[in-house]
């Protein structure tokens, strides 16, 4: 059976713009600032352009838009936001799409995503894994962090 693919848009997180993006960005610098860290202007604006989007950014994809005046990005200058932004939890690495989201979850968790191999839209949601961390812990293992990738059709994608 052959699927049809295609971009729609109703059930797709929308980037932030204006005052919600403002909001967030203002949120993200008060929470480096509890813990020490700086959001330096490189690292802001990685965040917003992750924030703004409307699905997985790859690398490459941040490296072009980072400029306002439609400069690029030295690629070391991202590369190096992004380890920053991932590690205090602001943004997350999609490893099979080799793309990256903003955290839509508050506060530390693992990362698990529904992700559309039709339209290559990326759902985070808050898995369960208790249990799993727990016999982790048992057995002596420290657990770092933990994402699950779940692929498939989204609801309307199979619609269609």
């Amino acid at each position: 059976m052959s699927q049809h693919c295609h971009h729609h848009d109703e059930d797709a997180p929308a980037g932030l713009k204006g005052s919600a993006l403002r909001q967030a960005l203002g949120e993200a610098e008060a929470r480096c600032a509890e813990t020490h860290e700086r959001l330096t202007p490189p690292r802001r604006r990685v965040l917003e352009l992750l924030l703004a989007s409307e699905g997985p950014l790859k690398a490459y994809d941040l490296i072009a838009a980072f400029g306002a005046d439609g400069e690029p990005a030295k690629p070391p200058t991202v590369y190096r936001a992004l380890e920053f932004l991932e590690r205090l939890g602001f943004a997350h690495r999609i490893e099979s799409l080799n793309a990256y989201v903003p955290c839509r979850i508050e506060g530390g968790h693992a990362a698990a995503f529904l992700i559309c191999d039709c339209c290559g839209a990326a759902q985070e949601f808050e898995p369960d894994f208790g249990p799993q961390l727990a016999a982790a812990a048992a057995a002596g293992y420290a657990v770092r962090s933990v994402t699950l990738e779940a692929r498939g059709l989204c609801a309307a994608c199979r619609e269609h």
